[in-house]
């Protein structure tokens, strides 16, 4: 991790009031610091921290994973039931995922049209709408 990484990883912590420990910083600069938005699992993520010799806990890293989420800075996508993708760009935006090699990628925003939605039922509001589109590998 370069000074750079690091600096951008701690602006990115201070921008939604976390505090910059050692392991948030390492995590936020393997998130951000390289400016691309990305989509990580928790695993991903742990073992990119341990290929750069951090010595950080697959735990440690799902709390901080959900801490920023709750901070605002990643959204949490659902693949099923048992598979969250974290990614980096928090706008609304729709996904593909590819069954073939399980990766997630953002999808074109401007060329997903949502005409109607059913009314949420008494009581209920709806909060946000994920749109996630599973493709497979013709052939």
């Amino acid at each position: 991790m370069t000074a750079t990484q690091a600096e951008i990883g701690t602006k990115w912590l201070a921008q939604a009031g976390l505090r910059p420990t050692r392991q948030r910083v390492t995590l936020a600069s393997l998130l951000v610091g390289d400016g691309q938005d990305r989509h990580v699992t928790a695993e991903s993520l742990f073992d990119a921290a341990k290929g750069q010799g951090e010595a950080v806990s697959l735990a440690t890293v799902y709390n901080t994973l959900r801490a920023f989420c709750s901070a605002g800075l990643l959204q949490e996508v659902t693949v099923d039931g048992s598979k969250s993708y974290f990614d980096t760009n928090t706008h609304d935006h729709p996904h593909f995922y590819w069954e073939d090699d399980g990766k997630l990628t953002d999808a074109p925003s401007e060329q997903l049209v949502i005409s109607h939605l059913p009314d949420a039922p008494q009581g209920a509001e709806i909060a946000s709408v994920d749109v996630v589109i599973r493709l497979r590998r013709k052939g």
